[in-house]
């Protein structure tokens, strides 16, 4: 058994799911898009959603990523268990410099406060794009205890459990299809290798 699942503590017992139409959404809105490509008239639905950061996070002194594992409706909705793997990451929805948004997120989900200057941007993509193609800006930061200020967890109702995952168990996470994850955590530990490879900081871009 690998690491990461000995380290899921989280009960999550799910009950009476069902699928209603969307009313007065938060969150995201849906079209349909219509328009011509070449002179040829198309149609397309949409979904319009925030966008994004998220952040890897390494804990020196642990030799480990700090992740989070939570419940997603739409993938219990795949039959799956609906529980992610997933980095710490929030929505595009203040008023904030996307850095002290990321910062927020650290703090509010898995409890280390980290200085904005600690935050450094590694790049940006879009996501979902056959349906929404909202963009996610990924961070990376270093943490220890001494930053440790809270258990994490989110708030306003979030259920989130923290997870420390050793470095070495990261590959192993990549190929797993049996642990439902983000192509955004896979991409930030490709990157980390790649760096670690290389021989170059993975404290800037």
């Amino acid at each position: 058994m690998s690491m990461i699942k000995r380290n899921l503590k989280m009960q999550n017992k799910i009950e009476k799911f069902t699928l209603k139409p969307l009313e007065d959404p938060k969150f995201i809105t849906t079209a349909r898009a219509a328009y011509e490509q070449n002179g040829i008239k198309k149609s397309w639905e949409i979904v319009k959603a925030h966008d994004s950061v998220a952040i890897l996070i390494y804990h020196t002194e642990r030799d480990a990523f700090i992740l989070v594992q939570q419940f997603r409706p739409a993938v219990y909705m795949n039959n799956h268990d609906g529980m992610t793997v997933e980095l710490c990451a929030g929505i595009v929805d203040k008023d904030l410099s996307l850095e002290q948004i990321a910062k927020e997120e650290i703090e509010e989900e898995c409890g280390y406060a980290v200085p904005v200057e600690k935050i450094v941007k590694i790049t940006s993509f879009y996501t979902s794009v056959g349906f929404a193609g909202s963009r996610q800006t990924l961070y990376y930061t270093e943490i220890d205890e001494s930053m440790k200020v809270s258990e994490g967890g989110g708030i306003e109702g979030e259920v989130i459990e923290v997870i420390v995952l050793p470095t070495q168990e990261a590959a192993d996470l990549i190929l797993d299809e049996n642990i439902a994850k983000t192509p955004g955590l896979m991409f930030a530990f490709m990157w980390w290798y790649a760096r670690s490879t290389n021989g170059n900081s993975v404290t800037g871009r």
